[in-house]
């Protein structure tokens, strides 16, 4: 029996939110010990995520935009004093959007494309595979902007030192 929940609240264990087609929820969620399923959209769990860190996602999006001049597919620093960030692989309101946490990726990789895999795969520092269909190349930019993200509220005073 897979653990469904209603809600999800975004922690330091959170390593990916996977959209899914189900009639009894929305998301996989994987964090680095275990997989759970939530009935709420991955978006709906970044903007209540951004809500348990005293803003909105909205709010949070502005910032960056402003701070950083990215326009599209905008990295959230969810729970900024906690170093928690995360980056979508498509625009947040396409559906089959995916939201992965940087600290807990270890690289990217090519694979050969099918049908069933996708272009990419994520290997998270657990050892965890989730295969993406967005190329390597557009990941690793989207972990450089949301690394110049984190860097920008460094330098700002907004959060300490990653070091």
């Amino acid at each position: 029996m897979i653990p469904i929940v209603s809600s999800y609240r975004i922690n330091e264990r959170t390593m990916i939110l996977i959209p899914v087609y189900h009639a009894d929820y929305h998301t996989m969620v994987k964090e680095t010990n275990r997989t759970l399923y939530v009935r709420k959209t991955p978006l709906e769990i970044i903007e209540s995520g951004c809500i348990h860190g005293f803003s909105t996602y909205e709010g949070r999006r502005k910032a960056i935009m402003f701070l950083t001049g990215y326009q599209r597919k905008v990295p959230i620093p969810i729970l900024p004093t906690k170093h928690i960030f995360a980056f979508p692989t498509l625009s947040p309101e396409n559906y089959d959007c995916h939201w992965l946490f940087p600290i807990h990726i270890e690289t990217f990789a090519h694979v050969r494309k099918t049908k069933k895999v996708g272009k990419s795969k994520a290997v998270f520092k657990n050892g965890e595979e989730v295969f993406l269909q967005e190329s390597v190349e557009v990941l690793e930019k989207q972990m450089q902007r949301t690394a110049y993200c984190a860097l920008r509220m460094v330098q700002e005073g907004i959060v300490k030192s990653f070091v």
